[in-house]
């Protein structure tokens, strides 16, 4: 069976008309369609680069939980805890304006090569910890190769990825984390009956496994096609779209139509050299920075970085205090962090749009916040059993909200809003204000859970409204374009579109005109 005129239609919301006019007519869903098929197993490369920052966050949480892990560093205190945290995210910051620069310059597979090498170099390093200074330097070279892994894999996602899945495999990415935080979660849950150093060395030095797969698999990525046509090699990037979007159809009007679009579009752009003081040279670039800017920040500061890293301290507020106990929350909430953000949030990006999905996670956080602030006073007063287990569901219930929007659309909706000069550097913003949003949670959250306890909540109550007023009025929608077609929303050009699609559905109908003719001849 070919496509419905439903699925035509699903279609045309996610990508818009032009592009639909360029699609095959006889088009295969991808799973039974080679060429996608491999595309989609070779983009599982890039993707898996976000496990190696979920594995992170769930390693540690579930470390604080290993009294061989406490023994062993001397009981870290508070402000300690944050240090070791925060060490992480520094790292990061440190790598994120080199590896813009080495993506732009040399590719997007380049700075990921080096990144992958790195962090089996730091996980090694952090699993054969003989103090806690060897442990912290340790995580500081995990978080210098995060960058280098973490920005340019959603890049070459967005930019390889076949048009009608750009979307959602995009959206896709970030919903990795949480491979890499079950992963970590139930290891370390896993290893921590083991009565010496291993159970937590075991976990430490697993933060090096998805990086040693992804590196055995590289060879098999492609580069970019839209850099390689900022770099002049139009040639190659045509055979990538050949093989991988038209199984190999050189006179495919989908491929013309795509390189059409990035030739017309980047030589533009690449006219003039561009920099990061161009994020602000002009009020639609300015609007794309401050989104970027807001949508890190507030990855990190929605409350979220309570539960991420100090789940310990959550759960000891509300009476479950037993190392098992923590440990199998900590492995269950990853897992339904999973699934609910690729069922929820990734595969729904197309239909119910971006902007949508921010709104309702935006809400959704807010009113559960307020609740989960009011059980938690209770629970403080009453002590009682029920109210905490209620304060346990509405943990989850906030990740739910949590998960349908800033998950999948951390990373994606950024490198979208971006044209191509500026994607590096606009992505360099988002994780660079994600960043520096977690090192101030790592210092100040848990010295406000120890001294403040429930009422630290309060404050993310009311972020979490200021969030809300934000989306509404800064947040645009982007589907129903292609990722060259996005500069309208900010920019309110049409960029020849209309033209574009014309001439690409006159195009199909006088192919299609001389395929029917060559039939009739050859039937005779």
């Amino acid at each position: 069976m070919g496509h419905s005129k439903s699925n035509d239609a699903h279609t045309e919301l996610a990508v818009g008309r032009d592009l639909l006019a360029a699609l095959p007519v006889d088009r295969k869903p991808w799973y039974r369609t080679k060429h996608m098929i491999q595309l989609n197993l070779i983009l599982l490369v890039p993707l898996f680069a976000s496990a190696t920052t979920g594995f992170d966050g769930a390693m540690m949480n579930g470390l604080q939980t290993v009294e061989q892990w406490r023994s062993y560093f001397g009981t870290p205190s508070s402000s300690i805890l944050g240090v070791i945290n925060a060490v992480y995210p520094i790292g990061t910051i440190l790598g994120v304006l080199p590896t813009a620069y080495l993506s732009d310059r040399y590719g997007r597979r380049v700075p990921l090569i080096f990144g992958l090498v790195l962090c089996i170099v730091g996980a090694a390093i952090q699993g054969a910890a003989q103090n806690l200074a060897m442990f912290i330097v340790a995580r500081c070279i995990l978080g210098f190769a995060t960058a280098h892994i973490a920005q340019p894999s959603p890049i070459i996602i967005t930019e390889l990825a076949y048009p009608i899945h750009r979307g959602k495999i995009t959206a896709l990415y970030n919903t990795f984390y949480y491979a890499g935080a079950v992963f970590a979660a139930w290891s370390t849950y896993g290893s921590f009956p083991i009565q010496s150093t291993w159970s937590w060395r075991i976990p430490s030095i697993l933060q090096g496994a998805f990086p040693t797969i992804q590196l055995v698999f590289i060879y098999f990525l492609p580069e970019s096609p839209r850099w390689l046509v900022a770099n002049d090699r139009a040639g190659e990037a045509r055979a990538l779209l050949v093989k991988y979007h038209a199984g190999g159809d050189s006179s495919s009007a989908l491929v013309d139509y795509e390189m059409r679009e990035m030739e017309g579009t980047i030589r533009l752009e690449t006219e003039t050299k561009t920099s990061y003081m161009d994020l602000l040279n002009t009020a639609p670039n300015r609007r794309r920075t401050l989104i970027a800017a807001l949508v890190g920040f507030f990855s990190q500061w929605n409350g979220v970085g309570v539960v991420s890293y100090y789940l310990t301290l959550v759960l000891n507020n509300i009476g479950i205090t037993k190392t098992s106990d923590q440990a199998l929350i900590n492995g269950l909430l990853q897992v339904f962090n999973w699934i609910v953000s690729v069922v929820g949030g990734a595969l729904l990006v197309d239909r119910l749009g971006r902007r949508t999905l921010f709104l309702v996670s935006a809400a959704g956080m807010l009113v559960s916040y307020i609740i989960w602030t009011i059980l938690t006073s209770t629970f403080t007063r009453t002590l009682d059993d029920q109210t905490g287990r209620a304060v346990v569901a509405f943990i989850f219930i906030y990740y739910f909200f949590y998960d349908i929007a800033w998950t999948p659309l951390l990373q994606a909706y950024c490198v979208e809003i971006f044209p191509y000069t500026l994607r590096g550097r606009g992505l360099s913003v988002t994780l660079g204000s994600a960043y520096v949003g977690l090192i101030i949670g790592q210092f100040v959250n848990p010295i406000a859970m120890e001294h403040l306890k429930w009422r630290y909540y309060i404050v993310f109550c009311c972020l979490l409204a200021l969030l809300l007023f934000l989306t509404w009025f800064l947040f645009p929608e982007t589907r129903g374009r292609t990722l060259e077609q996005i500069a309208e929303v900010f920019e309110g050009r049409q960029d020849d579109r209309e033209a574009v699609g014309e001439k690409v559905m006159g195009e199909r109908n006088e192919k299609s005109a001389v395929e029917h003719v060559n039939q009739k001849v050859d039937s005779k």
